[in-house]
């Protein structure tokens, strides 16, 4: 109301009516997808049928933005929700008269059901869009696809998968080549699997050239495995081949020694390419000044930052949380609250990476009160943290005896449309529990079985541990009901789980 009368009165100033406008526009959109998030969330399926329900809520005489939809779907993958759900709320979009369904809405459905290992509901929707929208399938949800299972299966099971989306799945719509064999690669060398990526590589090399790409995903695959010795080995195989280095591959190899603490072979890279005439990107600038970070060489990291715009380059968030994370390391906390303010007043903005260097750096010198005050310009921003931040702050409120906290950012979350990951139950429920919270600790719970995750073995054995002391027969047979529920809907264990 009050944004409608403001409004009303900057008609009287051109410009400020369009600003106005766009914020009431971004500011229901944002409302919207939140509330389109929570009913999905809070919606007891399968017990009960989603589409009516979205059906409600989205009827088909209301067109349907693809902003919409996007963001629904990225928010229930950020919020760990159950991967069913989001396949039926994305089988209701195809059904909608007023919405035609873009890749990048296919894509995060079918990363959210991969991650959550339902390979054969991923496999049938893929079958079904190859048949009815198959311009929606692309090298990215090949990708998503061959990494889940290259991570959760054999490799004979992810050879077969990408036999299988050559002949079955992307058959008629694209011809299998170079980028193809780039993605097959990618998805060993991403899960460090660098046996069994260098098998596939000269098992098929005869078949699917290799470019510039794949020998960089290679190189990269050897950085991430953390053997420099070996990435080093494969770039001189790579220039014998007959491959030409591209900032790309620098990158790569300046990573690789700056990740071993090894700064000085960095910068000897990073002269090279100057030399050569390989133009430093943003990205070599800001490996280098975490590269300096981590040898705690505060005034070369500093250097690095402050020539960026003499280089013509313009920092960005990620060289911003570079320098950040440097001064975190060498203790200097004000210089990174400064930084952290400079990115405000410059509309960079915070991200995750922002926050968790800030939280770890003012647990480990400021302690509680600075976290706090952290938290709370967190919370204010209506800023929500991914699994890593909310894991690490609620095992330090429950730490630091301030399980109170650790219940606020439990149901921060839930109010955001947010379901918190398993870990993170696991330490409120320990919290609340080793102080006679029995009961919050059994909602918490609840809620997590409601949105369709499981909760653990220890939390439950936990929970029915005190349930059973304070006689509350009733609370434990609620929840082994639901748990029994869900497990008739859960995929089956990977093949480590049953080897523990």
């Amino acid at each position: 109301m009050l944004l409608a009368k403001r409004l009303k009165r900057s008609d009287k100033f051109p410009g400020i009516s369009d600003r106005l406008a766009l914020l009431f526009s971004t500011t229901t959109q944002s409302s919207e997808i939140e509330r389109i998030t929570r009913i999905i969330n809070d919606h007891p399926f399968p017990d009960q049928p989603l589409h009516p329900t979205l059906l409600q809520h989205l009827p088909q005489t209301t067109p349907l933005s693809s902003t919409l939809v996007e963001n629904v779907l990225g928010r229930l993958f950020a919020a760990h929700s159950n991967g069913l759900k989001a396949l039926e709320f994305f089988k209701f979009t195809l059904q909608h008269p007023h919405f035609t369904p873009t890749p990048d809405a296919f894509e995060k459905t079918l990363h959210i059901l991969a991650r959550m290992r339902y390979f054969d509901q991923a496999w049938e929707l893929m079958s079904h869009v190859q048949r009815t929208h198959p311009s929606l399938l692309t090298l990215k949800s090949m990708s998503i696809m061959l990494s889940r299972i290259s991570k959760f299966q054999s490799y004979e099971e992810t050879l077969e998968a990408f036999d299988r989306m050559e002949r079955e799945i992307f058959v008629g719509i694209r011809k299998f080549g170079s980028e193809e064999f780039n993605v097959l690669l990618q998805a060993f060398c991403t899960q460090k699997e660098m046996k069994e990526a260098r098998s596939v590589f000269v098992k098929l090399l005869s078949r699917f050239a290799p470019n510039n790409k794949t020998m960089n995903i290679l190189l990269l695959g050897f950085k991430e495995s953390g053997d420099v010795t070996a990435m080093e080995m494969f770039y001189h195989e790579m220039v014998l081949r007959g491959f030409r280095p591209s900032v790309v591959t620098y990158n790569i190899r300046i990573d690789g020694y700056c990740k071993k603490g090894c700064f000085g072979d960095a910068m000897r890279l990073f002269e090279e390419m100057e030399r050569v005439a390989c133009l430093p990107s943003l990205q070599t600038i800001t490996t280098l000044i975490h590269g300096a970070g981590l040898v705690r060489n505060i005034h070369q990291a500093r250097q690095l930052f402050d020539e960026m715009p003499k280089r013509n380059l313009k920092p960005d968030i990620g060289a911003y949380n570079a320098m950040i994370s440097s001064l975190i390391r060498c203790r200097d906390l004000n210089a990174a609250m400064e930084l952290m303010d400079e990115m405000e007043e410059k509309r960079i903005g915070h991200d995750n990476v922002t926050y968790h260097t800030m939280f770890f750096g003012l647990m480990k010198s400021s302690g509680l009160e600075g976290v706090c005050k952290l938290y709370d310009r967190m919370i204010e921003g209506k800023f929500v943290p991914k699994t890593r931040t909310v894991v690490m702050l609620m095992k330090f409120f429950c730490v630091n005896f301030r399980v109170d906290l650790g219940l606020n950012l439990w149901g921060y979350l839930i109010d955001r449309g947010f379901c918190p990951h398993g870990h993170a139950l696991d330490l409120l429920v320990t919290g609340l529990c080793s102080r006679g919270r029995w009961e919050e600790a059994f909602e918490c719970s609840k809620q997590m079985l409601v949105r369709r995750r499981q909760v653990s073995e220890a939390s439950y054995r936990m929970l029915q541990r005190y349930l059973v002391q304070a006689n509350a027969n009733e609370k434990l047979e609620d929840l082994d009901r639901m748990i029994k529920n869900l497990q008739a809907v859960l995929p089956p264990p990977t093949r480590q789980q049953v080897a523990q």
